[in-house]
């Protein structure tokens, strides 16, 4: 099931997305049918559809943390310089990085080096922590495209990635969670990103050093994920460079698009 959440007239709402279309651009005979209640409990389809062209959609989840794994494919790691990390490599992005499918990534004032990074997000449906290997497919809720947008110049600059990794708008994610993909499945995804039509990175899910399983048993030790936390996987090679008005896209096999525009203000 695909779970988007949008509004529409001023309400805010989750819906399961109906229809054939796997694109947030494609809205064309795809519908809502409007949940009742919030998708981390039990919850029933209300049959109010509204088409998907009528509503904005929004980021899917609020997570009230991100949690990142940098340098997790061998071939990205080694195209910045960098050594291949032991152990699973973590940051985080603020709540406040967090936007959604159709909505501007704005170029961050202090920087001039904005880089693209397509990534698998995991939306966890569970709270958790010290989760054993064994247990990690029962707190994952689903999964969701994103785009660990960096200021590379800050990054190679400052020694904390805060302000490199956690401006405003730096954590698209979208277009919505697809909770039909066992963990089998996504260990071996296709994953890309495109500027402007042109692709610029092209892998497989399968690469990552470190698994979705590792991952999420390594940050569950220290602390306790909520549900609609977000955990991001790295990032294949060909990140590069984005410039005002370009438009990424970020599209990961079984999910869907996410599209959005680079925007600099003043």
């Amino acid at each position: 099931m695909r779970i988007a959440r949008f509004s529409i007239d001023g309400n805010v709402a989750f819906g399961a997305v109906e229809g054939d279309g796997s694109q947030a651009g494609q809205a064309e005979g795809l519908v809502l049918d409007i949940i009742k209640g919030i998708p981390f409990t039990d919850f029933e389809l209300s049959g109010t559809k509204v088409p998907l062209s009528k509503v904005r959609l929004l980021p899917p989840v609020l997570p009230s943390k991100v949690v990142a794994f940098g340098r997790n494919y061998t071939e990205h790691a080694a195209e910045l310089g960098n050594a291949v990390p032991d152990v699973p490599f973590a940051f985080f992005k603020p709540s406040t990085s967090v936007v959604g499918t159709g909505d501007e990534i704005v170029y961050p004032s202090f920087s001039e080096e904005l880089h693209h990074e397509a990534e698998l997000a995991v939306v966890i449906g569970r709270m958790c922590r010290e989760v054993p290997r064994e247990r990690v497919a029962d707190v994952v809720f689903g999964y969701t495209c994103a785009n660990d947008v960096t200021a590379r110049d800050v990054q190679k600059r400052e020694k904390q990635w805060a302000r490199a990794k956690g401006f405003d708008s730096s954590c698209p994610l979208g277009p919505w969670v697809e909770t039909g993909i066992d963990l089998a499945a996504a260990g071996d995804l296709t994953v890309q990103c495109t500027v402007n039509g042109a692709q610029r990175q092209l892998g497989r899910t399968s690469e990552m050093i470190h698994s979705i399983e590792d991952l999420i048993v390594n940050i569950t030790q220290a602390m306790t994920l909520l549900p609609g936390d977000v955990v991001l996987t790295g990032t294949p090679a060909g990140v590069g460079p984005l410039s005002d008005g370009d438009e990424v896209a970020v599209t990961i096999e079984g999910i869907g698009t996410l599209t959005n525009k680079v925007i600099k203000r003043g």
